[in-house]
């Protein structure tokens, strides 16, 4: 049976602001990428968000991004390899304290926004978020785009990687998720979101918006939590998958598995 992890950016809100439906999203997914502070999230909400995540079974990652709370960390931003390392083992730290404090574990990496899309064309940064995630606990497991330099760098210096696809966007020939600034970038029929994630997973395939298929592997797929009926999809999303005869569970115990 092919099995396969949901996961979702989680602790979003910032002091008196609130972004997203955690609780109610955290019953359908299986990890959680947890805000660092850095584009989103606070110490408070990194706390509770953590406690939510233990409470629900779910896998609890880092999620870091550029410093940019104003935008999202959704703006590209000039950074050397050596800042992206320190951005990243930086948040690593703090997450991993509220965890610890819990008598939890880590188990994942995600890098978020902007970080995340400069990682998949720059082999430099993807290679400084790799070494930074190693160098704090090589046991992590690296999130990144199937098929990009990410997931090339976390292989190379010797993470556990998870290649990442994305249900509700549309991808380009070269393997990238089409730009949000372009038409169709966004998915917004569950019917075709579902048939694409459920095709990435069963064939390794996507259709791309040149209507040519690639190859992708799918070993965990992104739910956006911030959307007005992300909590609705998510379920869909895992009820589907079940109903294709696909296993919905925590990629650590998927990569354990297959190393059985």
């Amino acid at each position: 049976m092919k099995a396969v992890d949901l996961n979702c950016d989680l602790g979003e809100s910032f002091g008196a602001y609130k972004l997203g439906r955690d609780e109610e999203i955290l019953k359908y997914v299986t990890s959680a990428n947890i805000a660092c502070g850095f584009h989103a999230g606070d110490p408070a909400t990194m706390r509770k968000t953590v406690k939510l995540a233990l409470d629900h079974g779910v896998a609890i990652g880092a999620h870091p991004g550029l410093q940019d709370l104003i935008g999202f960390g959704r703006r590209d931003m000039d950074i050397s390899p050596e800042e992206a390392y320190d951005l990243v083992v930086y948040q690593l730290g703090a997450l991993w304290g509220f965890v610890r404090a819990e008598g939890a574990k880590l188990e994942h990496v995600k890098a978020h926004g902007s970080l995340y899309n400069m990682a998949v064309r720059s082999a430099e940064l993807a290679e400084a978020i790799a070494e930074a995630v190693y160098k704090v606990d090589p046991s992590l497991i690296l999130f990144g785009l199937a098929g990009s330099k990410l997931i090339a760098a976390g292989r190379k210096i010797g993470l556990r990687t998870a290649s990442e696809v994305f249900s509700d966007r549309t991808y380009q020939s070269d393997g990238t998720l089409t730009s949000r600034r372009l038409p169709d970038s966004v998915i917004k029929e569950d019917d075709r979101s579902l048939a694409q994630v459920i095709r990435m997973v069963n064939e390794g395939k996507v259709l791309t918006q040149q209507q040519v298929d690639i190859e992708i592997q799918a070993d965990t797929i992104c739910v956006h939590g911030d959307g007005v009926r992300a909590v609705e999809f998510a379920s869909k999303i895992k009820s589907s998958l079940t109903e294709a005869g696909i296993k919905v569970r925590r990629i650590g115990e998927t990569l354990a598995a297959a190393n059985e």
